[in-house]
């Protein structure tokens, strides 16, 4: 399957990501810059961690507002697979392609540790690699990855099953309300984490747990 990663200024991550689709895949995903409106035809579209424009205004306001993201919503509206990965996710969120907001971690400090996460729901095309109710690895490395939503919201999205992945075994490293780490919307295309699953998918990351999420968005066989 055909992909493509989003490179705006401040992000940080685009290389690993680019290094982790073409590790899991074989293929080298195309880039798109910040002023393209023209999205290749692709079956999956990631946006990486880092941080776009500095953090200013709100994490991923500014990157939110570029011409890249209203050709990515167009695609998002016809069955295109996003990914949205730390920054990623804060760009959906802010974009309006996710529900709820990403706040100040709670211990208003940065954390750069690894987690364990929970497969909260494994019948996603991000997931199908996995079993629910599994847990991994994966390292974090954010400021503001404290998720929330309103009760009203928050009910929709736990009825719904989307929320994707949850932090597990007591290791929540933001105060996201329920654990949340990562949701989907409810059409099932278009995901954010704030975990980075592409810096553990293989030996010399000293694991690969995080491999299974690229091979399930890709449709390849989880090595």
């Amino acid at each position: 399957m055909k992909s493509a990663v989003v490179q705006l200024p401040g992000l940080n991550r685009d290389r690993d990501m680019i290094a982790a689709l073409t590790k899991v895949s074989g293929h080298a995903p195309v880039t798109i810059w910040q002023t393209e409106t023209d999205i290749p035809d692709v079956d999956l579209i990631v946006i990486p961690g880092g941080f776009s424009y500095g953090d200013y205004l709100r994490c991923g306001a500014i990157a939110a507002r570029m011409p890249v993201m209203q050709a990515i919503i167009e695609k998002a509206s016809k069955g295109v697979k996003v990914l949205g990965v730390c920054n990623g996710f804060q760009i959906l969120v802010e974009a309006g392609l996710l529900p709820g907001a990403l706040m100040r971690n709670a211990s208003l400090k940065f954390v750069c540790r690894e987690i364990k996460l929970e497969v909260a729901n494994a019948e996603t095309d991000f997931t199908r690699a996995y079993a629910k109710g599994q847990v991994i690895r994966c390292p974090v490395a954010h400021h503001d990855g404290n998720y929330f939503a309103d009760a009203e919201t928050l009910a929709k999205v736990e009825g719904n099953g989307q929320v994707v992945f949850r932090y597990a075994e007591g290791t929540n490293p933001n105060g996201s309300i329920n654990d949340i780490a990562a949701v989907i919307n409810e059409k099932g295309n278009v995901l954010g984490l704030m975990p980075h699953p592409e810096n553990l998918i293989e030996a010399a990351h000293g694991g690969s747990d995080g491999r299974g999420l690229f091979a399930s968005a890709l449709d390849v066989i989880a090595a």
